[in-house]
């Protein structure tokens, strides 16, 4: 494997609550030393440590991209919350168990960090995120924005933008097909999008690492 940047930048990056191995393999690719984690086994071939990611966020990681469980913190399922009126105590408190474990990523003793999740219910209090992206701006004809909290590192720039934007909210779009792995065929990183955050953030940090595994 040679070493990123061709000058001995080579990072090592942990993709936390990854198992689809698209951002790690972008990284790799470019010779990070790149690990995803989840509690789920990874679909392809690579470093992965399946287990909470708590447990493997102080081996002296150079960066963490972090893709969290958005579902009880997202605005769109902010609606459950109150249904008829009527506060739904057990979502509340799914919703704040999901922030706590947020926070722990974002303030991760890890120098540089990005966590990636939808526009954020303000029920829950989460910090200002630095940026929105699309799908679309990475060459993917379609439209789900996504908010990119980012420490200590730059904004992602758009490398491809199309013209074709179809929502994925349309009914019948393949990105939003029912069953019972849509939200797992839903969580998956646009490869666009990991291809970008692997150039950019990968080429953007002057260091080597010494982290563990």
């Amino acid at each position: 494997m040679h070493d990123a940047n061709g000058d001995g930048n080579r990072l090592k990056v942990l993709i936390a609550c990854e198992y689809s191995g698209r951002v790690r393999d972008a990284f790799a690719q470019l010779g990070h030393d790149a690990w995803s984690c989840d509690i789920l086994p990874t679909e392809t071939k690579g470093n992965h440590y399946e287990g909470s990611v708590l447990d493997i966020l102080d081996n002296g990681w150079d960066l963490m991209i972090a893709h969290p469980p958005c579902t009880y913190l997202s605005n769109a399922g902010a609606r459950f919350l109150y249904p008829k009126g009527i506060l739904n105590q057990e979502r509340l408190t799914k919703g704040l168990a999901t922030k706590e474990f947020f926070m722990a990523l974002y303030n991760a003793n890890i120098p540089k960090i990005a966590i990636e999740n939808p526009i954020p219910s303000k029920v829950y209090g989460l910090p200002q995120y630095s940026q929105t992206i699309q799908p679309y701006e990475y060459g993917h004809p379609l439209q789900k924005r996504t908010c990119l909290w980012l420490k200590d590192l730059p904004k992602l720039v758009p490398t491809n933008i199309v013209e074709e934007r179809q929502s994925t909210k349309v009914a019948g779009n393949w990105f939003n097909k029912g069953g019972k792995d849509r939200q797992k065929e839903r969580a998956r990183t646009f490869e666009g999008i990991a291809a970008a955050m692997a150039e950019q953030w990968g080429a953007s940090i002057p260091m080597c690492s010494t982290a563990v595994m």
